[in-house]
């Protein structure tokens, strides 16, 4: 994974930048009721920051990147990762989400990958209760959701490429208007007046 290309993949969405979009919520929404679990994010990770630009079931807006479990789902862009109890998994038994008051046992997060596939962040669920794993059906709609925010953040893009083009062709248009009326401006001068050719 090259992180300087996939941070420039990151930031070349525009997310960090922009605000609470509702679109973003209702997957965390479908995220924790197709999947029971209490909390659903859609998280971004960034140089130092994970970034959950969308939750479901608590308040939290990011944390470190040191201390998240999506930093080790985008390792593996192509799969979901499963923790079942967190205080077994040696990577993550003495982390303060485990440890303190989020109280962390089960987890499963979904890459967010980019067409170029760079994995800029996840969508996850969390619980406070361990679990044996994801059901087929449940992986699917994981992945199902994490596919649905690649979509919409593409899109998103080609409308911006769209408004750029618009934008520059209206300027361009403008300037041959302009200078279409400066010609007609100079022939009508140039032209003798009727009356003084009968």
């Amino acid at each position: 994974m090259n992180e300087a290309q996939r941070l420039q993949a990151l930031h070349a969405t525009g997310l960090l930048q922009s605000g609470n979009e509702e679109r973003l919520d209702r997957i965390a929404r479908l995220a924790a009721h197709g999947l029971n679990a209490k909390v659903a994010f859609v998280s971004l990770l960034d140089g130092d920051t994970q970034h959950f630009k969308a939750r479901h079931g608590t308040d939290l807006t990011q944390t470190a990147r040191g201390i998240a479990f999506c930093d080790h789902a985008i390792r593996n862009p192509d799969e979901v990762m499963i923790v079942p109890d967190a205080r077994l998994d040696p990577r993550f038994a003495d982390n303060p989400l485990v440890t303190g008051d989020m109280q962390i046992r089960f987890y499963a997060g979904q890459p967010l990958v980019t067409r170029d596939g760079h994995a800029i962040g996840t969508v996850c669920v969390i619980d406070d209760a361990p679990r044996e794993g994801l059901g087929e059906r449940e992986r699917a709609v994981l992945a199902d959701l994490a596919e649905t925010v690649m979509v919409g953040i593409a899109l998103s893009q080609q409308i911006e490429d769209l408004s750029v083009v618009n934008a520059e062709l209206k300027h361009r248009m403008g300037n041959m208007y302009a200078h279409i009326g400066s010609l007609v401006s100079l022939i009508g001068r140039d032209t003798p007046d009727k009356d003084t050719l009968i």
